[in-house]
């Protein structure tokens, strides 16, 4: 699988790097040691030492510098070595490769193409109308590992019709998550899916007891993050605005009685078949509790890495077997093809690519379905 890399990664959970202890991470088969001076900032690095390829991960802090542990190399935060312990001249071309990483939404980015076409205002936009930290909203956090490659997740994401079957015993959504399509755009770094659940439970639950009218928009951002959006209003709302997105979707609730919940998901490709996904949920409070109960929500991820899991193992097993689209495809079908599209401009200027063998023969077929308009 090809993945784009002049785009903004997921690396870590911000918290988990602490000043002054380095952090050894793994992106697009990448090893990456990432790390705070005392004053907090980060740096992020090739975690391989130029002398004996030790992971420098495994090294010291020591204040603007992080030493190797295996012999001593000493690296400035620009990851040139300005130190061989017992050797005076230090040529100029003893560096690794440095990565440009920023703290943001919690999380740490890492910029993986070209350190001269990094851009900050290309980290997905995901932060809710709430926040993340409104004092009336509850929240949850984690990762899992997967024993899949990334783009299979993001598939898992774009095309949501599986909720009525996978998560039947877990999230617990009604059919029509799976017998109506909603309205599928893309944009020019992301897919976005909007759809309105009618005279149903909040998000299309079975066990809310009042109906309401429930807007749900989902917008996976490259290189796979994802933002989920639900809000409730009174019932015939969404046939009296006709279908269309309400004009207060995207402004915090005022009412401590609106419905409303929200989920960021990253995707990040460890190897090639293997990825992490990180996931933060927020809802808003119903009582005093002062933790998130995440029962529902980490059954549920375990359904899909269960299935995930075992669609790589099927598709390891028969590499030359395609997809068969549906109509329910369309969002991953574009979100692809945009990543196609990317790689293939960054291969043309120079920018180097990651290609995880070859592909289990689904791109071309996806591609014909949507020219042919059999997934519209």
């Amino acid at each position: 699988m090809t993945y784009v890399r002049n785009a903004w990664y997921v690396a870590a959970w911000a918290d988990e790097c602490g000043a002054q202890r380095p952090m050894g991470v793994r992106v697009l088969n990448e090893p990456i040691v990432i790390w705070r001076n005392a004053g907090g900032e980060l740096a992020a690095f090739e975690d391989r030492c130029i002398h004996r390829l030790a992971p420098l991960s495994l090294g010291r802090c020591e204040g603007e510098k992080l030493r190797c542990m295996y012999h001593g190399l000493l690296y400035d935060r620009t990851g040139c070595v300005i130190e061989v312990p017992g050797q005076d001249k230090i040529p100029s071309s003893l560096h690794v490769r440095s990565y440009p990483v920023i703290e943001r939404h919690k999380w740490i980015w890492i910029w993986m193409g070209g350190v001269s076409q990094a851009n900050e205002t290309l980290i997905p936009s995901v932060i809710p109308p709430i926040g993340l930290e409104h004092p009336d909203y509850i929240y949850g956090h984690g990762y899992l590992d997967f024993a899949a490659e990334a783009r299979l997740i993001n598939d898992n994401l774009l095309d949501l019709s599986h909720v009525s079957f996978l998560h039947a015993e877990s999230f617990r959504l009604g059919e029509t998550w799976t017998r109506e399509r909603p309205q599928v755009t893309q944009l020019e770094r992301s897919v976005r899916s909007e759809r309105w659940f009618k005279n149903q439970g909040f998000n299309g639950s079975l066990d809310f007891k009042i109906p309401v009218d429930t807007y749900f928009v989902q917008e996976l951002f490259i290189p796979g993050v994802l933002l989920m959006t639900a809000r409730s209003y009174s019932g015939g709302t969404a046939d009296a605005l006709n279908g269309q997105q309400p004009s207060d979707f995207r402004r915090p609730p005022e009412s401590s009685s609106t419905q409303y919940s929200f989920s960021i998901q990253a995707v990040t490709p460890l190897t090639c078949k293997t990825a992490r996904y990180f996931y933060i949920v927020g809802d808003r409070r119903r009582g005093d509790e002062t933790s998130y109960d995440m029962t529902t929500y980490e059954k549920g991820f375990a359904e899909d890495k269960m299935m995930i899991e075992a669609q790589q193992r099927n598709i390891d097993t028969a590499p030359s077997r395609r997809f068969m689209p549906t109509s329910a495809d369309r969002g991953v079908v574009l979100f692809n093809r945009l990543i196609e599209r990317m790689a293939g401009e960054e291969g043309r200027s120079g920018e180097s690519i990651t290609s995880d063998g070859p592909p289990h023969g689904s791109d071309k077929k996806e591609s014909d379905c949507i020219d042919e308009g059999d997934c519209r």
